[in-house]
């Protein structure tokens, strides 16, 4: 029993001295290329065999032949050892490689390719992840010029709309200061009525600058969409009445949110003047309100003849206004955007798709607890 201790003991200071000038020398190299890392690791278990069987067999005093023997069996398998492990090396190496040069591609042009030849699993996981990675990558520049060529149109768009009843408005005060107004009544009414209209577009810029801030505070409290949709009806009755449109909203479930009724009410008032005008007379624009699986589904279903398939996904875009009539009842392609980014701000959902004879815009909010 004693011996077999002492040869333990021998082996054990062998093998750990070993592993200690192992260690030091992968701190020594832990920036040179990864084939010496791997060299040493496998030399380090090399070296540590033969130190403790050359321990073990001078602790033993065997015959110098006996030693001999020894020495020369584990140097040879030292030797092939150390030539695999380089070999093995170099080969992992190259993979890393190929790994990195894919990486720099990707890198530069945006678009990674992971290399075709086979390597090692933790390669292979880093090439899935650098994939995966790129595609997000691609996502998001594509995100970018789409929010981009949004803004650009928008400040074009806003120009336009600004200069027209800009124009209009210092025709007719220079008309009225001028004595040559026929009706100065009329040219007063229309002054106010433009006065009101670019209120409206100062004001949703500054709801939109808001929501694309964060800046966008909301006052929630619990209400029933019942009476936040019977609010908004009746404001919406005189523009229906106007264009002879029918509004309906029997369909309507007494479901507590909680929600900012302000931001609420802007949000149901923006979605039915949108389909008031896009609606054609004596058509009509039901409003909906009921528990779904995903929380409160609120609807406005609208008769406008559907909206083209190419242009579904750009309806909540900035600018989107789905004519290129700088007129109203076009507007100024912000009242969508402004849904959105309230419905966002309720850990909500916008979305829109046709139905036969025209769409429907459906909010899904959280259900009240």
């Amino acid at each position: 029993m004693r011996d077999t201790l002492l040869i333990a003991l021998y082996a054990l200071a062998g093998a750990a001295a070993t592993g200690l000038a192992g260690a030091a020398a992968l701190r020594l190299l832990r920036r040179r290329p990864l084939t010496a890392s791997i060299a040493v690791v496998a030399a380090v278990g090399v070296v540590a065999m033969l130190a403790g069987t050359l321990a073990v067999a001078w602790a033993m005093f065997l015959s110098s032949h006996d030693l001999s023997v020894v020495t020369t069996v584990v140097a040879m398998a030292a030797v092939v050892s150390l030539v695999t492990a380089l070999i093995l090396g170099r080969w992992v190496a190259a993979r890393s490689r190929e790994l990195a040069l894919a990486a720099r591609s990707f890198g530069e042009q945006g678009d990674f390719a992971a290399p075709a030849v086979p390597a090692t699993a933790e390669l292979a996981e880093v090439s899935r992840e650098l994939a995966a990675t790129s595609a997000k990558l691609a996502e998001s520049r594509e995100r970018e010029r789409a929010l981009e060529t949004s803004r650009r149109e928008l400040v074009a768009w806003i120009s336009h709309d600004l200069r027209t009843p800009l124009a209009g408005l210092r025709a007719m005060s220079e008309a009225l200061e001028d004595g040559v107004a026929t009706d100065p009544d009329r040219y007063l009414k229309q002054i106010r009525t433009e006065v009101e209209r670019l209120n409206d577009m100062v004001g949703d810029l500054f709801e939109l600058s808001r929501i694309h801030a964060g800046t966008l505070a909301l006052s929630t409290s619990r209400m029933s969409l019942y009476d936040l949709v019977g609010d908004a009806l009746a404001g919406a009755d005189p523009l229906a009445r106007e264009h002879g449109v029918r509004l309906v909203g029997d369909r309507v479930e007494p479901v507590p949110v909680e929600v900012d009724g302000r931001e609420m009410s802007r949000v149901l008032g923006n979605l039915l003047v949108n389909a008031i005008r896009r609606t054609p007379p004596d058509g009509t624009v039901a409003v909906a309100a009921e528990r779904g699986p995903e929380g409160v589904v609120l609807s406005v279903t609208d008769g406008c003849g559907g909206i083209p398939e190419e242009d579904l996904p750009r309806v909540f875009d900035t600018g989107w206004r789905g004519s290129h009539a700088r007129t109203p009842p076009a507007g100024a392609g912000l009242g969508l955007a402004i849904v959105r980014g309230i419905v966002e701000a309720h850990q909500g959902r916008a979305s829109v798709h046709n139905i036969p004879g025209g769409c429907r815009f459906e909010v899904t909010l959280p259900t009240a607890p």
